[in-house]
């Protein structure tokens, strides 16, 4: 810090406007308190008047908490009619605009869901060549699948011949244990393999009709018709106990 040699030859030292600074804060931290009251104020000399629950009369330059469940009149300075403020909801009907903006914002996002389902079938499918080879690899994995199965169930019906055969000695006669478990592990496997096929049988029905409403609402969106707004078809849902095998699903 320097020091001056003379009083006289320094300038008068200049005070720090604390206090200035002190009183800026506290009207600061006050100004969250009163700004409730201060936004229902009136700014532009507006009146607000009403009658209370009791009939009786009353006028403020601010909303009138005692009517807050009644009809406000706010009026200009030379009376006339400024607006009109309706009373506030009840809880039942405060529960009634919630439920409706619950609706609007699933309106708004299933809408949202049909356009970016739309738009990546686009993606997926860009013309009807593209969508037939998809369909088609999923009907050959279906196909294969089903060969597999009557490949495994001749095999099946081979193993089964020397069984058979040695059934026919004991006829009329108890099965020896080990005898009677094969016969039988053979019929559930042989079962097994006919519920696969039929399985996938009735998987290639579900999914050919997957595909030709697929295929409809393609065509509306390659016409041009804009993504979102072609109703959605009720695609056919797979059937109890069918599984879509995984190389079909990855076409899709």
């Amino acid at each position: 810090m320097l020091k001056c040699p003379l009083m006289t030859a320094c300038p008068p030292r200049r005070s720090f406007a604390w206090p200035t600074m002190v009183l800026a804060g506290l009207v600061a931290w006050g100004g969250g308190a009163g700004s409730a009251l201060a936004q229902t104020k009136s700014t532009s000399g507006a009146i607000y008047t009403c009658r209370d629950v009791t009939g009786k009369r009353l006028t403020s330059d601010r909303l009138i908490a005692e009517c807050l469940d009644q009809e406000q009149r706010v009026l200009n300075k030379d009376g006339s009619l400024r607006m009109v403020i309706p009373p506030r909801m009840s809880t039942e009907e405060r529960a009634v605009v919630e439920a409706r903006k619950r609706e609007r914002a699933l309106a708004e996002a299933a809408q949202k869901d049909a356009i970016r389902r739309d738009r990546n079938l686009l993606m997926r499918y860009p013309d009807e060549a593209a969508h037939n080879k998809a369909r088609q690899a999923a009907m050959d994995d279906l196909h294969k699948g089903i060969a597999l199965s009557d490949k495994r169930l001749e095999e099946l019906r081979a193993e089964r011949q020397p069984l058979d055969a040695e059934t026919e000695f004991y006829k009329g006669k108890r099965l020896p244990g080990k005898l009677r478990t094969q016969v039988e592990a053979n019929d559930a496997q042989q079962q097994a393999q006919r519920d696969i096929i039929q399985q996938q049988r009735t998987e290639m029905v579900r999914l050919n009709a997957l595909y030709d409403a697929e295929l409809a609402r393609l065509r509306k969106l390659w016409a041009g018709v804009a993504p979102g707004t072609v109703p959605v078809a009720a695609f056919p849902s797979a059937p109890a106990g069918v599984i879509r095998p995984a190389s079909a699903s990855a076409t899709r």
